[in-house]
């Protein structure tokens, strides 16, 4: 396994969803849950064994574990209140990783989905879908917008763990819409649920996640 450059999330390592899409690719059948150890490396020769995804050195840089299904499923909103919302997305004015492969502002060649809040604390955002499109796509796709529905100015957060259930690929092209929402918060750790639905309303792929906020930076 190998994560491209093109698909990092904070600089120099890859984006949490795509990564943890990759590995759960490569952890076989049924439904597994992807915990990140250590910032997955880009451009780095990777192997899964046992559970684990280790790096040259032998770090561990995700474990990969059997899991219960996954039924967190966000409600939907059609494509134009996810297009208003997105509208009003916070990372277009600050950005802690605007280089993001899925959702960072100065990303053309990126996915560029824009998570903005929705009255009800949900988030939402249009997803055109590239015309390359795998189970890592979807997966990297489901990650971002339940991480702004808990990140807040000065408070970034990166994905800790994920699992998530795909039910169907996005058509190439497809105009999508992907749901976000914080189910609880408790010290530096956010439980989110994601969903992601195709152009007629239909349900795609949901996941739950762990999201961790940064330590302050040092002054």
């Amino acid at each position: 396994m190998r994560i491209g450059s093109r698909y990092n999330g904070p600089p120099g390592s890859g984006n949490g969803g795509w990564s943890a899409g990759l590995f759960a690719a490569a952890g076989g059948p049924g439904p597994v849950e992807v915990t990140l150890r250590r910032p997955p490396p880009l451009d780095t020769p990777l192997v899964l064994a046992d559970g684990e995804v280790r790096d040259p050195a032998g770090l561990v840089v995700a474990e990969v574990r059997p899991t219960d299904a996954v039924d967190a499923v966000v409600p939907p909103v059609d494509l134009p209140t996810a297009t208003a919302a997105s509208a009003a997305y916070p990372g277009l004015v600050a950005h802690p990783f605007p280089g993001c492969y899925v959702c960072g502002p100065d990303r053309a060649d990126g996915l560029r989905i824009f998570p903005g809040r929705l009255p009800d604390g949900r988030t939402a955002a249009p997803f055109h879908v590239p015309e390359q499109v795998t189970e890592a796509t979807v997966w990297a796709a489901l990650d971002c917008p339940g991480g702004w529905s808990v990140i807040a100015p000065g408070r970034p957060y990166v994905l800790g763990r994920i699992a998530a259930r795909v039910d169907a690929l996005p058509r190439p092209g497809d105009d999508c819409v992907v749901t976000g929402v914080t189910v609880d918060v408790e010290g530096r750790k956010a439980r989110v649920h994601t969903s992601l639905y195709g152009p007629d309303g239909t349900l795609l792929a949901c996941a739950r996640a762990t999201w961790v906020a940064l330590p302050p930076a040092a002054g």
